[in-house]
């Protein structure tokens, strides 16, 4: 009997490893899947990179490889250009002005639907979300005579208007989906205090959702920043194109020159890539929030 009850405690110390190969697996089908869809994203963006170093005869006999003679001048030759200069600059300005606006009224529609009930919100607020069933190509005609008889054609102001109504459904989403898990004790003690709706917006309910407003400006800014048929359609100007417009332009220009082309696309990208970094936990914290509610 005592050598039987000995033996159990083995067994049942031994059980819980019986699974850990069973874990093993799973994580080494993670860390592949990962892999490979990392590899889908960076292999693309490297060799467009490794590209602009490249002359056109090693590009196309050696695609996807090291140059076999590094072409600095070939990005040094688009840096110092004006063009590209000129083609950044509206693309910034139409891609601030797009992110402010967007914020601004997202933020105001979302926390009047988050937070303050009358007639009609809810209708009011599908016919926002219902926006994002539609691309902006859908309304282009009618978009179109609207801007013209505005007098905004070839303006600034002429893409940066349509650019944010078509983002506002996103962003009444996300804004909402996040004031609707502040902490409801946090309304409560302000309205005690006599602090009424607009008031608590500003002092309260902005400074806690630097998430959400990251995760806002970010979306806003790449889907505005590589826009293409809003600025095709509203501009006349090549002093007002944006880099989407101008790299077709440059394109046309070095028809057979296609390693400047894949320089010119790496130095327009940057500017996306390095403000997802710099925003990147922001913009996690900002996605997952509301997920679970506590």
């Amino acid at each position: 009997m005592t050598d039987i009850s000995a033996a159990q405690p083995i067994d049942a110390a031994k059980a819980p490893t019986s699974g850990q190969p069973v874990r093993r697996s799973t994580q080494v089908y993670i860390y592949v899947s990962l892999i490979l869809v990392a590899a889908i994203v960076i292999v693309p963006l490297v060799s467009t990179a490794l590209g602009g170093f490249k002359t056109l005869g090693d590009l196309r006999a050696n695609p996807f490889g090291l140059p076999v003679e590094w072409q600095w001048s070939n990005y040094t030759d688009i840096i110092f250009s004006k063009r590209y200069w000129l083609q950044m600059t509206n693309s910034l300005i139409i891609a601030l002005l797009t992110v402010f606006l967007t914020i601004w009224f997202g933020a105001m529609a979302a926390y009047c639907f988050a937070h303050i009930r009358f007639f009609g919100s809810s209708y009011l607020l599908n016919y926002f979300l219902i926006g994002l069933m539609f691309p902006a190509a859908t309304a282009i005609l009618p978009l179109y005579i609207r801007i013209r008889d505005l007098g905004l054609i070839d303006t600034y102001w002429g893409v940066v208007l349509p650019q944010v109504a078509f983002g506002m459904g996103m962003s009444i989403m996300l804004f909402r989906n996040y004031f609707r898990n502040l902490p409801s004790e946090l309304f409560d003690a302000a309205f005690v205090d006599g602090c009424g709706y607009l008031r608590f917006f500003w002092h309260v309910t902005l400074p806690l959702s630097r998430p959400i407003i990251a995760t806002v400006g970010i979306i806003s800014f790449v889907s505005s920043w590589n826009n293409y048929i809003v600025p095709l359609i509203m501009l006349n100007s090549e002093s007002r194109y944006p880099w989407p417009l101008g790299i077709m332009i440059y394109r046309g220009e070095f028809s057979t020159e296609w390693q400047l082309v894949l320089a010119f696309i790496t130095l327009t990208i940057l500017p996306t890539i390095i403000a997802f970094f710099l925003a990147q936990k922001h913009i996690i914290a900002g996605l997952t929030a509301g997920a679970v509610k506590s």
